[in-house]
């Protein structure tokens, strides 16, 4: 059966995320997953999807899975609360910083039960109509979850070949290989905990842009290197004269992100 195209009723077990599709809805090649930063909302977010405008887009700004703890809320507190993606806030001890990898299982678990048990599962559409983009903590789950689609392949390709878990969501194309159409983290590093230990795993093969500043911290040398590790087809574009991993500023900053959705949007 050809895929179908949602509809709200389909996402309604997901607190406060935002929808936004295509005009019209049948028009839609494609699932743009939207991840907010560490303490933002989907709400305050959702502007960025409406602004791309890509065409035969669906996009799906989506809520992190833990509020912010009080201490850290700003005043005035915003209307739709501050969230982030990790299963806790941990204090780096070497810096005193944010540990910017607290671990996102729950993160994980929500994001595979909106892509492979609703888009895909329910829906039909494939693991490859989907791009996900991420900023700061929200990219660094887009990384990780590109990472663990490589986890558990090697079981799938047995359970294929004895013709079981047909409409899971869990496999996508032959073999049981799951690809993305792509991953974008704006200023969000891949988080080791989401790295797949088994040996042979292979590198993640979804096309993926990281947009960083020049100067920023999160993507380092360090950071750079392990993503060139773990994946395959990697482009990493420093904004020069930026200080800050913030969402790019002008046309100079954005154009590379443009230019990675054309391309993208072309395989369909």
């Amino acid at each position: 059966m050809p895929p179908r195209i949602p509809s709200p009723s389909d996402f309604s077990q997901f607190p406060l995320i935002q929808l936004h599709p295509p005009s019209p809805p049948e028009s839609t090649t494609t699932f743009l997953i939207v991840l907010h930063g560490l303490g933002d909302n989907p709400v305050s977010f959702c502007n960025f999807p409406k602004s791309l405008n890509l065409p035969g887009t669906y996009a799906i700004t989506v809520r992190g899975v833990n509020p912010l703890p009080q201490g850290l809320v700003p005043e005035p507190v915003p209307e739709n609360g501050c969230w982030h993606w990790g299963d806790d806030l941990l204090l780096d001890q070497r810096t005193g910083e944010l540990d910017q990898d607290p671990g996102f299982q729950k993160a994980r678990e929500a994001l595979w039960e909106l892509i492979g048990g609703v888009i895909v599962g329910r829906l039909g559409w494939g693991w490859g109509d989907v791009i996900l983009f991420g900023y700061g903590q929200g990219g660094s789950v887009a990384l990780g979850l590109g990472s663990e689609l490589r986890r558990g392949q090697e079981k799938r390709v047995v359970d294929v070949s004895d013709g079981d878990g047909e409409g899971d969501g869990e496999g996508d194309g032959e073999g049981g290989k799951r690809e993305l159409k792509g991953i974008v983290s704006v200023g969000g590093a891949l988080p080791v905990s989401m790295i797949p230990t088994v040996g042979g795993r292979g590198k993640v093969t979804t096309p993926t842009l990281v947009l960083c500043g020049e100067g920023g911290e999160v993507i380092d040398d360090d950071a750079e290197e392990k993503l060139k590790e773990e994946f395959e087809d990697l482009r990493v574009v420093r904004w020069k004269g930026r200080r800050d991993d913030g969402m790019p500023r002008n046309r100079e900053e954005v154009l590379p992100l443009m230019e990675f959705f054309a391309e993208r949007l072309k395989h369909f």
